[in-house]
C-alpha cells in the first residue's frame, strides 16, 4: 500500500501499522458546533498516515474548512485526499472539495493525509472547522460520530460458500485466466496479510509483529471464504543483511505460514513489498533512508534480483505459491511524469531511471531471477502510478519462458482510476488477454461503499481482490478488516467484505 498508496496503498498503497488515535471530546452551539477525531492509521520511520473526521452538529454546512495545528514543528502535511490541503509552519488547513463541502446537519465528513516527522509525532491538542473549535454539543450530542455517511451492513449473512477443502490448487496462466491443473478457472480472493514487511525493522516482536500464525487464524480466514493471502515481506530481512530477525530465522517465519496456508486450501502469494535504496525525490520524501524501512519508487538492483533468486529456490515445485515482484511501482512520480514511455522502460529494463538515484531493477531481471531457478509459479506484476496505471502493462510486458505472468492493480478511492469508467477503459482491456487481480483493494473510511464497486466490477470482469488488511489495528483510518485475529469484523469495512466474500467462489 502507498501509505499514500495504496493510498494503495496500497494501494498503493503498502506499510499500515498499530496506529493511535486522539479523540476531541464533543460539546458545542445549536446553530453552530462539531465534534472531531485525529488519527493515526499507520506510522512508520519518519512518516504516517493521518486523518480527520467531523460531524456537523449545528446548522446544515454549503463549504467548511477544517484547521488545526501539529504540536512538534517538525510534522508536516505532504500529501492529501479528501481535501485541498494547506500547511503555514505548524498551522494546517484543509479545505472542502467541490463534492463534499454541504454537510447535513449531524453529516460527517472524512479526510486523510500522508505526513512527515521527526522525534515525536503527537496528536493535534484541538480541530475547528469553520472557525468553530469542534468541542461538540451538550444539548444533543450524537449517539455516534460516523467517518462517512452510513452504508448499509446485511444483518444477515448470505448463504455461505464452503471454504475450498484439501490443499490450495497449483495455478497457471491459460490465456486471460488462471486455470488449476485440472483446467478450472480460478480467481484470487482474500485479503493482505501486512506486518513482515516493517515489523523485522521497527522492533517489534518477532516477523509478524507478535506472535506467527497458527492453526486458529488460518481458521478464522478460511471462516470468511478467503481463498488467497498476500504476504508482505522484507527484502533486507529475508536476505539477513539487515533487521531482526532476518535471515534464516526470518525466511523459516514466512515458508511456515505460506506451507500452513497451503495446506489449508488457501493460495499464498510472496509480494516484495520494502526494499534497499536511498531516495529523496518527489513523491515520498520520507524514503532517504537506503535501508528496507519504507517503499521505494522501484526495486533496487543490488539485491532485488538476489532476493527473488532465494525465494523462488523456497517455493520452487510448489505452484500453489504466486509471486509479486514489486508491491507498487512509481518511477513516473519520482520523475514528475517526464514521459510516459521512458517511465514503462524503466518498469521492465531498469538501470538508470529518471529522478532516482540508485541502480534501478526492471521486471524483466526479475522475471529472469525467478526462471532462472527453475521455478514456474505465477508471477504477478504491478504496474505504474502505485500499481493504479495498467495503460502500457501489455506494450511492455516482459518476456517469460514460463508463459505464467499475470497483471496486478491497486485500488483505492483516492487513486486516480477509481471509478468504473476508468476500470472500464484501462484494466478491462488487460484483463481481456492476461489474468488480473486488484493485490489491493480499500478505503479511507471504515464503510464499504467504494470497496463494493470495485468487487462488483472485478467480479463481472473475471477479476480478483484482496483487501487490505488482515490486521487488528482499528478502523479509524479505515483499510482495517478485522478487530482481533479470530476474524472479527470491523463493523462495516470488514463486516461488508466478509459478507461479500461468502457469496462468491474463486
Amino acid at each position: 500500500m502507498k501509505h499514500r498508496v495504496g493510498l494503495v496503498a496500497a494501494a498503493a498503497a503498502g506499510l499500515l501499522i498499530a496506529g493511535a488515535t486522539a479523540v476531541v471530546s464533543t460539546a458545542s452551539a445549536a446553530t453552530s458546533g462539531c465534534s472531531a477525531t485525529y488519527s493515526i492509521a499507520s506510522q512508520w520511520q519518519g512518516g504516517f498516515q493521518g486523518g480527520v473526521s467531523f460531524a456537523n452538529l449545528g446548522d446544515p454546512l454549503t463549504s467548511w474548512k477544517l484547521e488545526f495545528n501539529f504540536p512538534n514543528s517538525s510534522q508536516t502535511v505532504t500529501q492529501g485526499w479528501s481535501a485541498t490541503w494547506t500547511q503555514s509552519a505548524a498551522h494546517v488547513t484543509a479545505t472542502n472539495m467541490s463534492w463534499n463541502g454541504a454537510v447535513s446537519t449531524g453529516g460527517a465528513v472524512s479526510v486523510g493525509f500522508i505526513g512527515a516527522w521527526s522525534g515525536s509525532n503527537p496528536a493535534p491538542t484541538s480541530v475547528s472547522v469553520n472557525g468553530v473549535t469542534c468541542t461538540g454539543s451538550t444539548t444533543s450530542p450524537p449517539t455516534t460520530t460516523p467517518t462517512t455517511p452510513p452504508t448499509t451492513t446485511p444483518t444477515t449473512p448470505p448463504t455461505t460458500t464452503p471454504p475450498a477443502g484439501g490443499v490450495a490448487p497449483a495455478l497457471k496462466v491459460s490465456g486471460k485466466n488462471l486455470v488449476t491443473s485440472a483446467g478450472k478457472t480460478y480467481r484470487l480472493l482474500g485479503v493482505n496479510r501486512s506486518s513482515a514487511e516493517f515489523a523485522c525493522v521497527q522492533g517489534k516482536t518477532g516477523v509478524f509483529d507478535g506472535a506467527d500464525p497458527d492453526q486458529a487464524t488460518v481458521d478464522a480466514m478460511k471462516a470468511w471464504n478467503i481463498h488467497a493471502v498476500r504476504i508482505p515481506i522484507n527484502e533486507q530481512c529475508w536476505l539477513g543483511t539487515y533487521g531482526t530477525p532476518s535471515g534464516a530465522t526470518y525466511q523459516t517465519a514466512v515458508k511456515n505460514y505460506a506451507n500452513l496456508l497451503v495446506a489449508n486450501g488457501i493460495n499464498p502469494i510472496i509480494d516484495l513489498h520494502w526494499t534497499y535504496g536511498s531516495y529523496s525525490g518527489g513523491g515520498n520524501g520520507n524514503c532517504t533512508d537506503v535501508n528496507a524501512t519504507c517503499q521505494k519508487p522501484m526495486p533496487d538492483a543490488q539485491y532485488a534480483p538476489q532476493l527473488w533468486t532465494s525465494v523462488a529456490n523456497a517455493f520452487k515445485g510448489n505452484n500453489a505459491v504466486l509471486f509479486d515482484l514489486f508491491n507498487e511501482p512509481w518511477p513516473d512520480n519520482a520523475d514528475g511524469y517526464a514521459s510516459a514511455a521512458n517511465e514503462w522502460k524503466c518498469w521492465r529494463d531498469g538501470g538508470t531511471c529518471g529522478g532516482i538515484t540508485y541502480q534501478v531493477a526492471g521486471m524483466q531481471s526479475l522475471v529472469d531471477a525467478v526462471r532462472g531457478t527453475g521455478a514456474t509459479n505465477v508471477i504477478m506484476l504491478g504496474g505504474l502510478a502505485w500499481s493504479n496505471d495498467l495503460t502500457q502493462w501489455l506494450t511492455y510486458k516482459p518476456a517469460d519462458s514460463a508463459g505464467n505472468l499475470m497483471a496486478a492493480f491497486h485500488v483505492y478511492n483516492f487513486n486516480s482510476c477509481s471509478n468504473t469508467s476508468c476500470w472500464d477503459s484501462q484494466i478491462a482491456p488487460v484483463a481481456a488477454q492476461v489474468p488480473v487481480v486488484a493485490g489491493e483493494i480499500g478505503q479511507n473510511s471504515c464503510a464499504h461503499d467504494f470497496i463494493d464497486q470495485v468487487m462488483a466490477w472485478a467480479d463481472a470482469h473475471g477479476v480478483g481482490y484482496l483487501a487490505w488488511t488482515w490486521n487488528p489495528w482499528g478502523c479509524s483510518g479505515g483499510n482495517v478488516l478485522i478487530q482481533d485475529y479470530n476474524g472479527t469484523p470491523t463493523d462495516s469495512y470488514g463486516s461488508g467484505f466478509k459478507a461479500h466474500l461468502l457469496t462468491v467462489n474463486p
